[in-house]
């Protein structure tokens, strides 16, 4: 059974494309394909959402004012767009619909999705599958503070950038968070985290140790307290003369 996707041609949304995208991402990397972004017209934030919480997306400038974000001085970045009317303006990607992930050419949007752990004052964007045990590593930040009003600017790892899905030679709406190498690669650099399931984090098992006799450094340690001064070699003892 095929699935249709509706998708935004442009920047602005002004027409529509209907896709018929069969199952298996063979079917995804045939039809799509990518376009570079000018990356300084793109911020990858962070939403506090309540106490402990985080949620993703990617605000893009299209027109040069009145700005869509704006860099607080507590280090916290202030969404402005959100005191005006952005149309035409400004671009919002929310969620797996607006952004997903791209390695090695091959879009990966049904395998993998987009999380933010935080660690610390360290803040984590990472893309997890499922089926694999440690997640990839795509971004970073370090929080200054936490404030439901203040965002926080996430920094993309080295060659990880911003790309457009691109149909048939059509620009969409779609971005994705890409990288040139295999997701295989990518997998196989990943270092295990505290955040990471599994056996990751009590480490590996230690080798049982060999029976034997007690080696002569701990019978040094704990003698018994009635045979500490006695040596090696027999033992002499006293004889003692009976007497009537």
């Amino acid at each position: 059974m095929s699935r249709t996707y509706l998708q935004a041609i442009g920047l602005t949304g002004a027409g529509l494309v209907t896709l018929s995208v069969l199952p298996g991402s063979i079917a995804a990397r045939a039809l799509f394909d990518t376009k570079p972004l000018d990356q300084s017209r793109f911020a990858v934030l962070a939403q506090p959402v309540g106490d402990h919480k985080w949620k993703l997306l990617v605000l893009e400038q299209i027109k040069r004012r009145p700005l869509c974000w704006t860099p607080r001085p507590d280090g916290l970045i202030d969404p402005s767009l959100n005191n005006f009317d952005f149309s035409g303006i400004c671009s919002r990607y929310l969620d797996s619909n607006g952004y997903s992930l791209r390695s090695g050419g091959k879009d990966l949007s049904r395998r993998f999705s987009l999380r933010l752990v935080q660690s610390g004052d360290t803040l984590h964007l990472q893309a997890m599958d499922p089926d694999q045990a440690m997640p990839i590593r795509v971004g970073s930040a370090t929080v200054p503070s936490r404030d439901r009003n203040g965002f926080v600017k996430l920094t993309l790892n080295d060659a990880w950038t911003l790309e457009r899905r691109v149909y048939q030679g059509r620009t969409l709406s779609h971005v994705y968070f890409s990288h040139p190498e295999p997701v295989n690669r990518l997998l196989a650099k990943s270092e295990p985290s505290s955040n990471s399931p599994g056996f990751t984090r009590i480490g590996s098992p230690t080798a049982p140790q060999r029976p034997g006799r007690t080696s002569p450094k701990s019978s040094q340690e704990t003698p018994p307290t009635n045979l500490a001064h006695l040596g090696k070699g027999p033992i002499r003892l006293e004889v003692i003369p009976y007497r009537r």
